[in-house]
């Protein structure tokens, strides 16, 4: 017989409960308790028997990741790096597309086959605080995103505000007096557009640059095109600026191609910043500065959260916020 949890517990001098928190790579452990664990793991060749422990708990070795838009590259990339976080703990992921809209969304929350995986980790794009006590679904849940805070769920998320400003900060620290916004939502306050709107206002007032609504770009969605058509728009509205910020690098990719069918020279010109930090960024012409707001961190923490989440039901919830840095390339740098 190989050893057991118990073994490996008895053996580290901790409880079973802590030998399993250390296995799902629950964050909120002491280091020396961890090497501990694993020492005792090592030496005990102890492998975790999956199967064995699914059909002891009732649990599937299923979490559920429910996006809004596979079709935009940030969730696309999210969603990879989720799958690789949960795989590398011996989890499967079932992908759900919500489509972004609000209906969806608290549609998919009250579905029964969410029941049917051991925890959810949760993306809105549409709903909003006003929806929070749809959170409160009575399975595991772990909320991704922007839309919703102080719930009643563990939140996992980035410093939209923070990085914006930074991004901005840069723009003008570089030189820039006239920056464009792109991918604005009228009206929003909380939010991946609201928050970042409100970190380039902090950083324009931080800097004593006023404010001009002319800059203003609004987009609703936050694809190539529509960062093609905003940007075009802007240029036919004679608006003088000499840098612009996109609200995600999609956006930038679409006002790159207007930029240069308008024959303005980048960064010479216009200076471009966008967000995300997805793959492709690296490999637009010219390569594209862009802020990284921890999308690895996130996926990380996320299942992490989950599982620990999955173990302890009645724990208080809790918010974790990534880490942010720009990525300096070639549509900032001269």
């Amino acid at each position: 017989m190989g050893a057991t949890l118990k073994d490996v517990a008895q053996r580290a001098g901790v409880s079973i409960k802590t030998v399993s928190n250390v296995i799902h790579d629950y964050p909120h452990i002491r280091q020396e308790t961890r090497e501990r664990v694993e020492a005792a793991i090592a030496e005990l060749a102890y492998t975790p028997n999956q199967t064995a422990r699914n059909l002891r708990s009732g649990r599937t070795g299923v979490i559920t990741l429910a996006l809004p838009d596979l079709a935009l590259s940030y969730f696309a990339e999210l969603a990879g790096a989720v799958i690789a976080a949960a795989d590398d703990r011996g989890i499967a992921v079932q992908v759900e597309q919500t489509g972004g809209t609000r209906e969806r969304e608290i549609e998919l929350l009250r579905a029964p086959r969410l029941r049917m995986t051991d925890g959810v980790l949760f993306s809105p794009l549409q709903m909003g605080q006003e929806d929070a006590a749809a959170l409160d679904v009575g399975y595991p849940l772990v909320l991704l995103g922007e839309r919703i805070f102080d719930g009643p769920a563990d939140h996992v998320t980035m410093r939209n505000a923070a990085a914006a400003r930074a991004a901005t900060e840069r723009l003008i620290d570089g030189g820039r007096e006239r920056i464009a916004i792109l991918g604005v939502h009228e009206g929003e306050v909380i939010g991946s557009a609201g928050l970042r709107l409100a970190g380039y206002r902090e950083a324009l007032a931080s800097r004593g640059v006023p404010f001009d609504e002319a800059l203003v770009a609004p987009s609703v969605m936050w694809h190539r095109r529509d960062g093609l058509i905003a940007t075009r728009d802007l240029l036919a509205r004679d608006v003088a600026f000499d840098a612009l910020f996109a609200l995600n690098d999609t956006l930038a990719f679409g006002a790159l191609r207007a930029l240069e069918e308008a024959g303005r020279r980048i960064p010479d010109d216009v200076a471009v910043i966008g967000f995300d930090n997805i793959d492709e960024s690296a490999f637009s012409y010219p390569a594209l500065t862009t802020v990284d707001p921890g999308r690895d961190w996130i996926a990380e923490q996320a299942v992490a959260t989950l599982l620990a989440r999955i173990e302890e039901p009645s724990a208080p919830a809790e918010t974790r916020y990534a880490d942010f840095r720009i990525v300096e390339r070639e549509t900032t740098t001269r």
